[in-house]
């Protein structure tokens, strides 16, 4: 077989691909859409504080929650056909949502798109194992892949502003129906199908315990991100880490299990693992400070925000992309190592930010957004091409909920130290109410929303103590990222570069 014959992947999987790109590039665009449709829709169903964060909040906490179970469940069923039932009630939902007339209702169809996104994710990945079995065209695929879900992150703020001021804001909702209906035409004539044929039926067992180990855990970082420590939050980290231990201990010891724990004795798995888990932490928290200092230190409208995004996502591209191609000559973990190396850059940026630094902040999470590329696209591949075929759906679930629950790590931890020292650094104004002294100091969108009452230089030095805030946190997961390009460098050199015979798992 010649060279050109190994790297061109077949028409097919080409179109089969394309197709995936779709349902993909949807639940990025769900993760944020509703930034710019929260006003319209509380306008309008007039939710309480508590509910709006519900709102934004449900769909990623059921999605993190069902990850496992779906993707093990695609394994036993067949990946193709949970992908067809997902997307569809996907869509479904979606139209529910769209017209809502309550804020309860709207809570209720946001979880129930977090169960269905759950079928899609691992679905994608899982079918793109199976449609490019040679490591270098899979690694390329999963670049896009990973591509197309970050790009939907970065066009949600500005589809959801266009969709509110053309339509309404249920129109942000009707996205997914045109992507359900051409991947359900489609679907069945260029995708694959795929399933275990030794899988028996999932234990609803293992599915409970899962269920009770993820959701309250995410439970508690969000809490703990909006409310600080409390009662709530330490119960719920010790409700799912005593069911964590539970699932971990059933799984060690069924011949069925619901997730094969001995795929975590190959340490490129569980490196590639940690490594995905802290570089979306950084990622993470570096979006949700990156937005607020675009919108309320500048001043930028979100539509406009949502355009100083455009670069960032230009940069992971790349990555994505031109890391699987590096990685046929260069050992994937040497490039992941150097490209974190670089992406420390963008969180020296964000460090040494001040005021009026818009662009200097822009091409800072440029970089930090070329780290996740890489790791994205490589980090990905080396947790799903470790594991055998008939898991690799149970492998693509457990990358998607470490990348899920780094995202909500890194919003709770360095957002909770972003106002730690946003709170610090403020000398409350004389002259102000009690409950404008409670806003001034809460947070820095507190303080923007009553800006008409507070005296003189008290709005500037709100924004100051917030993105010295942002500088803090910037070093912190700089830090981090430091770390991990060196346990890259170290713990993954052992991987061959892409197209290379597989090496036996390295003992450390």
């Amino acid at each position: 077989m010649s060279m050109h014959q190994r790297s061109a992947a077949p028409a097919g999987a080409r179109a089969g691909m394309a197709l995936l790109a779709l349902p993909t590039f949807l639940l990025g665009l769900d993760v944020t859409v509703l930034y710019l449709v929260l006003p319209a829709m509380a306008a309008d169903l007039a939710p309480s504080a508590t509910q709006v964060l519900w709102i934004m909040d449900a769909y990623g906490f059921l999605l993190a929650g069902f990850l496992v179970t779906m993707g093990t469940l695609g394994d036993r069923v067949g990946r193709r056909r949970l992908l067809m039932i997902g997307i569809a009630a996907f869509a479904a939902v979606s139209v529910f949502a769209a017209f809502v007339p309550t804020a309860e209702l709207l809570i209720a169809a946001r979880a129930l798109l977090g169960v269905a996104g759950a079928t899609l994710m691992p679905s994608t990945l899982a079918l793109i194992s199976n449609m490019f079995p040679d490591p270098r065209q899979r690694a390329v695929a999963i670049g896009v892949w990973a591509t197309m879900f970050a790009g939907g992150m970065a066009a949600g703020p500005i589809l959801g502003g266009v969709l509110v001021e053309t339509f309404w804001w249920g129109a942000a909702f009707l996205v997914a129906v045109p992507i359900a209906v051409v991947v359900l035409l489609l679907g069945p004539a260029v995708l694959p199908e795929y399933r275990d044929g030794c899988g028996e039926r999932v234990d609803l067992v293992s599915v409970a315990l899962s269920l009770a180990a993820v959701l309250p855990i995410v439970y508690a970082v969000k809490r703990v991100a909006d409310y600080g420590l409390s009662v709530s939050v330490i119960v719920g980290a010790v409700m799912g880490t005593l069911a964590g231990w539970g699932f971990w201990r059933r799984q060690r010891r069924s011949d069925n299990p619901l997730l094969d724990v001995a795929l975590f004795r190959n340490t490129a798995f569980s490196v590639a693992l940690t490594v995905l888990l802290v570089g979306l932490v950084g990622v993470g928290g570096s979006m949700y400070l990156v937005t607020q200092y675009l919108q309320l230190v500048e001043g930028l409208s979100p539509f406009v925000a949502g355009l100083w995004m455009g670069p960032p996502a230009l940069a992971m591209f790349i990555a994505a992309i031109g890391a699987p191609l590096l990685a046929r000559h260069i050992r994937p973990g040497y490039i992941m190592g150097g490209i974190l190396s670089v992406s420390c850059v963008g969180y020296l940026l964000l460090a040494s930010a001040g005021l009026d630094d818009e662009l200097p902040v822009a091409v800072g999470f440029a970089f930090v957004y070329l780290g996740l590329g890489a790791i994205a696209a490589l980090g990905t591949d080396i947790v799903v091409g470790t594991a055998p075929a008939s898991k690799s759906g149970s492998a693509a679930s457990l990358s998607e909920t470490v990348q899920e629950l780094g995202i909500t790590i890194g919003v709770a931890v360095l957002g909770s130290l972003t106002t730690a020292v946003y709170r610090s650094q403020l000398t409350t104004p004389d002259g102000l109410a009690r409950d404008e002294v409670a806003a001034f100091t809460d947070s820095l969108s507190a303080a923007t929303a009553i800006a008409d009452q507070l005296p003189a230089g008290a709005l500037v030095e709100a924004q100051q103590a917030f993105t010295m805030g942002l500088n803090i946190a910037s070093g912190v997961a700089g830090g981090a990222i430091v770390v991990v390009a060196v346990l890259c460098m170290r713990m993954l050199r052992h991987v061959p570069r892409l197209g290379q015979p597989k090496q036996p798992n390295p003992k450390v």
